[in-house]
């Protein structure tokens, strides 16, 4: 495939009757990185190697044949994994790369937020920065006079707009350039995961004015792994895989459909993890041990993602080497920062069991699984009916993992079925 020329690849031809509202379009657009194969000391060793041609590459593919339209007041949220090609597909559409083939289409005024920094000098101070980074968008310094007390205002840096940038924090850095991008009113805001160095009451503040955009009709392209920012403010999504879009369109049905697959890809990470659990991380004196622990779900197939209110049955295989009279099995569920969920047993459920001998198996079974996302370590036991002597304890090694999926809560440790009731007086 032969490159296009600069013109076909940043083009702002008059769009047809038909296409008057698109203000963002890819047509098979790639864009491909260069990578050294070797690490050089100085640029001296590496210019002298070039000569020799003796520097070799390995191509990477951060863009692969991205087609996409986007429309005047549309709200698109870019989603993936790190390293999907979120970053590089802004930087094609703010211009700040070319692409190494296909053509971006774009109308309109572009404020691109996209990285720490970007557009800033860090030598100057934050006061000739933001004059700065307005000529770059465009703007004449009569004009940025104009708006340079608003800018300042909304960032909340007059104590520090006389300093150079190099004395700011990253929070610091990300709160001005936020505040120079969306002052100049554009008709396309790129947002690329700066504000979430930011603290809440300005990540508040912020997500007020890109509501106040999207409520003006300006279109927003917009980056983060936050699911629930991009739920709040994005009325479509893109997904983001390889450098490839996987799918795109409404934003709860792409959201849903990356947790899938993020839900399958654990799945088999934590398959290949049960596969290999170290048996001899356990205690106790033998007589009985366990030998697996399957996580079920309602149609008995084993897995290790669950969603809230799902059941959940973990099953328990033991061996007994002897007659065990009232043995007391029992688990325990501790969230991946070491939170003890709890600690149930059969004494405690008046579950009795007389004896038990040989091979068995014992189900803890859950009805309404109701924990909120996270990853969980979990333990299993079997103690003497006075829970002192271990005949053998496995503590956390077994994991499975919650999802949010139609549930939107996500802070603390358990959901709790509710509903509101508001009456005026």
């Amino acid at each position: 495939m032969s490159s296009p020329t600069a013109s076909e690849q940043f083009t702002a031809t008059t769009p047809t009757p038909q296409e008057r509202d698109i203000v963002i379009r890819l047509e098979d657009v790639s864009v491909r990185y260069r990578v050294p194969h070797e690490r050089y000391a100085t640029l001296k060793e590496h210019a002298i190697r070039r000569l020799q041609r003796r520097v070799q590459y390995d191509d990477f593919w951060a863009l692969r044949g991205i087609n996409l339209e986007v429309r005047q007041g549309e709200v698109v949220g870019i989603i993936g994994r790190n390293g999907a090609g979120k970053s590089t597909l802004l930087k094609a559409i703010a211009r700040v790369l070319r692409p190494t083939h296909g053509r971006v289409w774009i109308s309109g005024r572009v404020a691109p937020l996209l990285e720490f920094g970007a557009g800033f000098h860090p030598e100057l101070t934050g006061r000739e920065n933001v004059f700065l980074n307005g000529a770059l968008l465009g703007f004449s310094h009569a004009q940025m006079e104009a708006k340079f007390k608003r800018i300042v205002d909304f960032a909340e840096l007059w104590d520090f707009i006389d300093a150079p940038l190099r004395t700011y924090s990253s929070g610091m850095v990300a709160r001005l350039g936020f505040a120079v991008a969306t002052d100049v009113e554009p008709d396309i805001l790129i947002v690329d995961e700066v504000l979430s160095v930011c603290d809440a009451a300005f990540q508040k503040k912020s997500a007020e004015r890109m509501h106040g955009f999207r409520a003006a009709g300006a279109t927003i392209l917009f980056v983060s792994h936050s699911l629930e920012a991009v739920r709040s403010l994005c009325d479509k999504a893109v997904w983001l895989d390889n450098g490839r879009v996987v799918v795109s369109g409404n934003t709860d049905q792409v959201i849903e459909s990356y947790l899938a697959s993020v839900a399958a890809k654990e799945e088999t990470r934590l398959a290949a993890e049960h596969a290999q659990v170290a048996q001899q991380d356990h205690w106790g004196s033998g007589d009985v041990t366990i030998s697996d622990v399957h996580f079920l779900d309602a149609n008995g197939r084993e897995r290790h993602v669950f969603f809230p209110g799902e059941p959940m049955r973990a099953r328990i295989r033991y061996q007994a080497q002897r007659r065990i009279e009232k043995p007391v099995f029992g688990v325990a569920i501790y969230r991946s920062d070491g939170i003890h969920v709890n600690g149930p047993n059969t004494r405690f459920a008046d579950y009795d069991i007389d004896w038990i001998e040989g091979e068995g198996e014992i189900d803890y079974v859950v009805d309404n699984l109701l924990l909120l996302e996270g990853s969980y370590d979990f333990s299993t036991a079997i103690y003497d009916y006075e829970c002192v002597y271990p005949y053998d304890h496995q503590h956390r090694l077994f994991k499975f993992q919650v999802q949010r999926g139609s549930v939107k809560e996500s802070y603390g440790l358990v959901y709790m079925p509710a509903h509101w009731e508001h009456r005026r007086s």
